[in-house]
């Protein structure tokens, strides 16, 4: 049996607005300085398991926290639209706490986890699964046997994404935890259950426990 690949979802590193609790979505909001600090660390660790590829969102913060990784095994960054964070229309730069007020019904859903629920009109967790699966699969059909892939990206779509790997069924999805900043999962193809499918290894890992502070940015 040739060796299975594994595939590293890595979310970015903290920003004003992660600490602020607002909703980033598709919003370039760069790395803070904790952001930056988190990054450097989680490279160091994410090194020793010799990545292959790197590919980020387009999104300053991810691509930002790629550089990281870059910067200690030689490797560039490719980077991929399909990997940004949920489209989520006029929630972006809303706290939670304005949502919730503004939209409770919607809100509700949205924690519910319930996958087609479009916050603030724009794309549902559905969506964010198909374009960031994608995008995965593209990355991945670039290594070897054995090799692995790095993908940095955000806590909305790198839950979706996951589930949508795992063979979650839709309806379940809410039941997966949220990334911490620059914290990460690991998932290895999954040859028995067929084509297409992985196995999750570790989830939400890193150096130290860290909250999870908003999952969608």
């Amino acid at each position: 049996m040739s060796a299975r690949r594994r595939l590293i979802l890595w979310r970015h590193g903290r920003t004003v607005w992660n600490a602020q609790l607002r909703f980033q979505g598709q919003t370039d909001v760069p790395l803070d300085e904790v952001g930056v600090d988190q990054a450097r660390r989680a490279a160091r660790m994410l090194a020793s398991l010799q990545p292959a590829l790197i590919v980020a969102s387009d999104l300053q913060r991810a691509a930002d926290t790629a550089a990281a990784l870059a910067a200690v095994t030689g490797l560039e960054v490719t980077t991929d639209p399909g990997l940004r964070e949920t489209n989520a229309g006029v929630w972006q730069g809303l706290t939670a706490t304005e949502i919730a007020e503004r939209f409770p019904d919607e809100w509700a859903a949205w924690h519910r986890g319930e996958a087609d629920v479009r916050p603030g009109g724009g794309e549902s967790r559905l969506e964010v699964a198909a374009r960031a699966v994608e995008a995965l699969d593209k990355a991945v059909a670039h290594v070897g046997p054995g090799e692995t892939v790095v993908a940095v990206t955000h806590g909305g779509a790198a839950r979706t994404a996951l589930a949508r790997l795992i063979g979650l069924p839709q309806e379940v999805w809410g039941s997966l935890g949220g990334l911490s900043n620059c914290n990460w999962s690991v998932l290895s193809e999954d040859g028995e259950r067929g084509p297409g499918l992985w196995r999750l290894l570790e989830h939400n890992a890193g150096s130290l426990p860290e909250p999870v502070l908003t999952e969608e940015g």
